[in-house]
Order: C-alpha cells, then structure tokens, then sequence
C-alpha cells in the first residue's frame, strides 16, 4: 500500500509503484517514476525527469533530478536520471539530469550515495558503489563497480574511476583511477586495494597477478606506450586484462601516476 503524508505534493502525473512511502513535505512532480518499495523521506524533491526503481531510499532534502549546471544547458531540454534498484541516497544528496537532448545521469543498483554526495549532469555510477560524504563528481565522471571513494574528494568533469578502486577521503582527481587501486592526493596511486579485492573474493593469484600488472605499468620504468606494448605480449587472467584495458581507453585525462618516494612497499600482496 502506498502511503503519502499529508504535508507531501505528489503530482497526480507522477507514476508511484506499490508500498512507496512519502514523507513530510516531500515533493514529486509529474513524470516522476517511482518503483514499488521506494521510501521518499521529508523534503526530498524528485523532478519529473527521474526514472527509479524498486526499493530505493531517498533521504531528507536530497534533491534527484534537477537542471544541470551547466551553461550549455537549454531550457526545454528532455533529459533524464535513470536510478534502479536498491539504493540508498542519504540526506541532501543532489543528482542532477543529463545536459543534451536525450542524455541521462544514471546510477545502478545497491549503491550508497551518503550526506551531501552530488552526481553532475550525465554522471555515472555503476553497482556497489559507496560514495561518502560531501563528494563532488562533475559532469559525466564515470565510476565503476564496486569503487569507494572517500569522503569530500572532488572528481574532475570525464573522469573514469575503475571498478573496485579505494580513494582517499578529502582528495582530488582530474585523471583517470585504474581499475583495483588504491588513489590519494592529487592523481596519485599507491598499489593495490587488497584489502578490498580479498573482500571480493579474488584469488591470491589473480591479486597476485594485478600486483605484477602494477609493477610492470608504474615501476618498470616504462613510459605509458611501452607499458601497454610490453603488457601486450604477455597472457593476463580477466582482471589484469581489463585492467590494462582500461589503461589503454585513458585517452581524454590520462591515468593517475605513481609517487615512488611514498609507495612504502604499498602495492605488495600479503
């Protein structure tokens, strides 16, 4: 059943699936989606141009689905967010649409977007991301499955944060962060996420193989080009494969480098 606070604007337009709770002075405008299960808590907005699925929840004062800043941005413009299943997006989280014609900010499923996190125009975060508090992502900054990114970092417009990927809190990035890594600073790495890839269940010898891949791409000596063509004649398992993958489509920022004075022996696998 479907319940709906008497304080709450839900617009007779908008499209709310079965059991969707709204809270006190929640606003939903028409052409809003709302999936079954969904809990809408007080003051949240969610526009028109919002797709959602089922059993998200949207925090106090999060805001889904607004104009993008951007001064490209035509009033007028039909662009969406298209969220699916299982989120959480906690209090004052701010997603806006996508920027052109057509386009959508999109977020995946059993994601948790925490205080204050904003998803720029035409943003993308994939599955069993944790984004903490106050992060910044501009627009169309991609992350990958299973990134956590710490709180108040500040990722730059068309940047690609890799799957699994564990960055510092209170960081910047304006390259890419290959996939596996752990990243702090300004567009630094430090090795591996071990921790973080054991948890996955990866096997000592795929993490032992994406340590050689580290090795041979940041501590080798080579320059990128040669990394990637000494990388081609070898035989990788999947995840050092997609890792050099990745490496290899870093054409619009470049790749986050290695600070050798502070690897520390980070990177090694216990």
């Amino acid at each position: 059943m479907t319940t709906i606070h008497p304080s709450a604007f839900v617009d007779p337009a908008a499209h709310l699936g079965d059991g969707v709770e709204v809270g006190p002075g929640a606003i939903i405008e028409a052409g809003a989606v709302i999936g079954e299960g969904c809990k809408i808590q007080a003051r949240a907005v969610i526009s028109g141009h919002v797709r959602m699925g089922a059993r998200n929840t949207v925090g106090h004062g999060a805001i889904l689905g607004g104009d993008p800043q951007d001064f490209d941005f035509k009033p007028g413009t039909v662009s969406h967010v298209e969220i699916g299943d299982d989120n959480i997006f906690r209090e004052y989280v701010t997603i806006h649409r996508g920027t052109k014609e057509g386009t959508s900010t999109r977020v995946g499923n059993n994601n948790f977007l925490m205080v204050g996190v904003h998803l720029g125009h035409n943003a993308s975060v994939g599955n069993r991301v944790i984004i903490a508090n106050n992060c910044l992502l501009a627009g169309y900054v991609a992350v990958q499955d299973g990134a956590v990114l710490g709180g108040g970092s500040v990722f730059h417009q068309f940047i690609r944060v890799g799957r699994l990927c564990m960055v510092r809190g209170g960081e910047r990035f304006g390259k890419d962060i290959p996939p596996f890594l752990i990243a702090y600073g300004t567009n630094l790495v430090s090795g591996i996420n071990a921790v973080g890839l054991r948890r996955s269940g990866f096997s000592s010898e795929a993490r032992m193989e994406l340590k050689r891949a580290f090795r041979l791409l940041y501590l080798e000596g080579h320059n990128l080009s040669q990394a990637l063509e000494a990388a081609g004649k070898i035989s990788w398992g999947p995840e050092a494969q997609s890792f050099f993958t990745f490496v290899s489509e870093a054409k619009k920022r470049g790749i986050c480098w290695v600070d050798r004075s502070r690897l520390e022996g980070i990177g090694e696998e216990e």
